[in-house]
């Protein structure tokens, strides 16, 4: 320890001893712990201006009452057995709470979740990317890149946009594999983010907003925390019922619309075109904003994805979320928003109110990597991966089937999860399954409104487990599905 704050009473005291009460009261508040090594005495001289034989001194006393322990060259440490009447002491102050904070919360939400997702030895958590794919060692490149040719310029406040490179290829990007172009790109700590932000500068207390009926929890409490009433959209096999939407613009003064048009979170199914088309027709007339929440675009198998609401939005409504945490990893923390360029500055500025500066270093290392052209094979070679998990869950999910087990379910075209049709008792095979340390999830968490749970289906992630780890983890959860007999 080369610094241990302290302060001296005033008082008639010789100044050894008040520097060993100093001391003594340091250790007593927890400033130094138990065992911890205290500043040499030369150390602490210079800091409190004093001689040093004085503060020798006031070790020598804290030594003798038990307080400091000293062994040869290594210098003076708290005591590992601090005076009994400390401990006693300090087990009292432990005990009464009666002068403690009662705070007052006016938002807060739980975590009805007791154990992690990643804590369990099969996890179908759906979304979740296989992390031991990233190339680690790759992007380190990378990043010591970033560090050792830094431009010095952004490091400081301001630009809260994102790292200008990094847009640079995002957007170019955007435009090539996703056909967005003439948007604002705007860089965020992931989706969430994103919502939050999006929520507090369009919405205020009492606005209705129109979301799928099964959806995604995390963005409904963004959109909630801004006071909005959430409407439920009905949802068909191809995603949600646009007559039942054009109901509901009739019905109500909607003021925002968040889909999940590609993989409909959690159903998978895509929005066909002509459907989207109608939305934002709909979305036009009534002039309502649109959230479209692209969260696995790349992950797609069978045909190349419907390119994005926002890349044919020529009134500018469609504000389009993207996230890197499939890609990357979610501690990557690393999301966009694409916003015409009469919003983004507002939502810039509101931004900068609770982060005055986006990760650079990231930004920058993440710029390189993809303008090198190994972000696009990293995705190719996931992609593969995936598509094969896919296959390998179908094909067993089939066989037990063929067995007789009650299954339903279409295989979609992308996304990272299955929707499985279980016949019934969706939450009694989710609990078993988590009993038996099988993460998954039934219907039940993804209903806006309760009353809907038909509890028939589950959902099974496959991207995040190898192919022996799905074959194994669906195994074991066999015993716990309807059989057809």
């Amino acid at each position: 320890m080369q610094i241990l704050n302290l302060t001296l009473e005033e008082s008639a005291e010789k100044l050894y001893l008040k520097i060993a009460n100093a001391i003594r009261q340091a250790i007593k508040n927890g400033n130094a712990s138990t065992g911890e090594k205290l500043p040499s005495a030369r150390t602490l001289a210079a800091q409190l201006s004093v001689n040093r034989h004085t503060v020798m001194s006031a070790y020598h006393e804290l030594e003798a009452q038990g307080w400091v322990e000293t062994k040869e060259r290594q210098g003076y440490s708290v005591a590992q057995t601090l005076p009994i009447y400390l401990s006693l002491k300090s087990n009292e102050n432990l005990n009464d709470v009666s002068n403690k904070h009662q705070w007052r919360l006016v938002k807060t939400e739980n975590n009805n979740l007791q154990r992690q997702a990643s804590d369990y030895q099969f996890n179908f958590a759906g979304g979740n990317p296989d992390i031991s794919l990233f190339p680690f060692n790759e992007f380190r490149s990378y990043v010591n890149e970033a560090m050792s040719r830094p431009q010095i310029n952004e490091l400081n406040y301001g630009n809260n946009n994102g790292f200008p490179a990094f847009i640079t290829e995002v957007s170019t990007y955007l435009r090539r594999v996703r056909a967005i172009a003439n948007k604002e790109i705007i860089v965020v700590n992931g989706s969430q983010e994103a919502l939050y932000i999006i929520s507090q500068i369009l919405l205020k207390a009492g606005d209705k907003v129109a979301v799928e009926s099964l959806g995604y929890r995390p963005a409904w409490n963004a959109l909630k925390n801004a006071g909005a009433e959430l409407i439920g959209v009905k949802q068909t096999k191809e995603g949600i019922d646009v007559e039942h939407l054009e109901q509901l613009f009739k019905q109500h003064k909607l003021r925002l619309l968040y889909l999940t048009p590609l993989h409909q979170y959690p159903t998978t199914t895509t929005l066909p075109a002509a459907q989207r088309i109608k939305v934002y027709q709909l979305a036009q007339q009534y002039n309502v904003p649109i959230i479209e929440d692209d969260y696995d675009h790349e992950f797609h198998y069978d045909s190349q994805p419907l390119a994005p609401m926002a890349a044919n939005d020529p009134a500018g409504r469609v504000i389009y979320l993207s996230s890197f945490s499939k890609i990357m990893f979610p501690g990557m923390r690393l999301g966009i928003i694409a916003v015409d360029q009469s919003l983004a500055a507002h939502i810039v500025n509101y931004r900068t109110m609770i982060n005055h500066k986006a990760n650079v270093v990231l930004q920058d290392a993440v710029a390189r990597w993809m303008k090198d052209g190994a972000f696009e094979r990293h995705l190719r070679k996931a992609t593969r991966i995936y598509q094969k998990r896919r296959q390998c869950m179908v094909e067993t999910l089939n066989s037990f089937i063929a067995e007789g087990i009650e299954l339903d379910f279409t295989v979609p075209p992308g996304g990272m999860t299955l929707w499985v049709n279980v016949g019934g008792n969706a939450e009694e095979i989710a609990k078993s399954a988590q009993e038996n340390n099988i993460f998954l999830l039934a219907e039940k968490a993804f209903h806006l409104e309760s009353k809907n749970d038909e509890n028939k289906f589950i959902r099974l992630g496959f991207a995040g487990q190898s192919e022996d780890q799905i074959t194994q983890g669906l195994s074991r959860l066999k015993p716990f599905l309807n059989r057809k007999d």
